[in-house]
């Protein structure tokens, strides 16, 4: 890399003002992360306050760490009220906050079913309700759904079903924002190594399981990296500049269900 190509990296973003929900680890964290290198300003959120303060720990006084419930509509209309005192107007807004179980469907009650959904799909409709007017004529959002939108995963009914919503939401999103010229894109990971690989409450044992699988069914044959997914997530905010209302697949082959040649490794 040339000076001048370094220069142009850590500088890509400078004036970009951007808001990531659920940006305290994981792929929000990965995300935040290139946008500062770039120079953006960036306020992210999160609910768990020890995830919070480690964010603050981590990425210093540059970065505007935010305690908001994205199932919570008050929560909503307060982070609106925050980003407009502090941004004015914003860049982009990557909807990334989000929560699973795994649970077989014979096992699911109503609370973890709402939970799901209040955090997958209500909170990230009203979050874009909320934050559209303050996003800047030819701007962007980008959201989080998951393969499981289109395949038949045990124990993951729920959620794939609230994100698939989004899917349908990223749709309705982009034609609403037509006229302002605000795309509206979304990006499908599959199995991404982060702290919790998309999963809440399991054992460090099942983790690994997890991780395992996703090492083996993939063709590519290993899981793919938080920055992988970032760098997908930017490409739409950006550079994609013709591109919306669309899904892009971040998932080493596995929603094609590729299959190598014989012999092959």
């Amino acid at each position: 890399m040339t000076a001048a190509t370094a220069n142009n990296y850590t500088t890509r973003y400078t004036g970009k003002k951007v808001v990531v929900t659920g940006g305290t680890h994981g792929m929000g964290m990965a995300t935040v992360k290139m946008l500062v290198a770039g120079g953006a300003e960036v306020l992210l959120t999160g609910k768990n306050e020890q995830n919070l303060e480690a964010a603050r720990q981590e990425l210093g006084s540059g970065v505007h760490v935010v305690q908001s419930d994205t199932a919570n509509l008050n929560d909503i209309h307060a982070l609106g009220t925050i980003v407009e005192e502090k941004f004015g107007q914003v860049d982009f807004v990557f909807i990334n906050a989000g929560f699973s179980l795994l649970e077989s469907f014979d096992k699911v009650t109503e609370a973890t079913y709402d939970k799901t959904f209040a955090i997958n799909a209500k909170g990230a409709y009203f979050t874009v309700q909320r934050l559209a007017p303050l996003v800047k004529d030819h701007g962007s959002f980008v959201f989080t759904t998951s393969i499981a939108n289109n395949s038949g995963y045990a124990g993951m009914s729920v959620y794939a079903g609230a994100k698939a919503a989004l899917t349908s939401f990223v749709k309705g999103f982009a034609a609403e924002l037509l006229p302002r010229g605000i795309r509206v894109n979304a990006i499908s990971p599959g199995f991404i190594h982060t702290p919790t690989m998309g999963v809440s409450g399991v054992s460090k044992e099942d983790l690994a399981a997890f991780e395992k699988l996703g090492n083996t069914i993939t063709p590519l044959k290993r899981n793919g990296r938080a920055e992988e997914v970032a760098q997908a997530v930017l490409f739409l905010a950006f550079d994609a500049t013709f591109t919306t209302g669309e899904e892009i697949t971040v998932d080493g082959g596995l929603s094609q269900r590729l299959t190598p040649p014989d012999g092959a490794h």
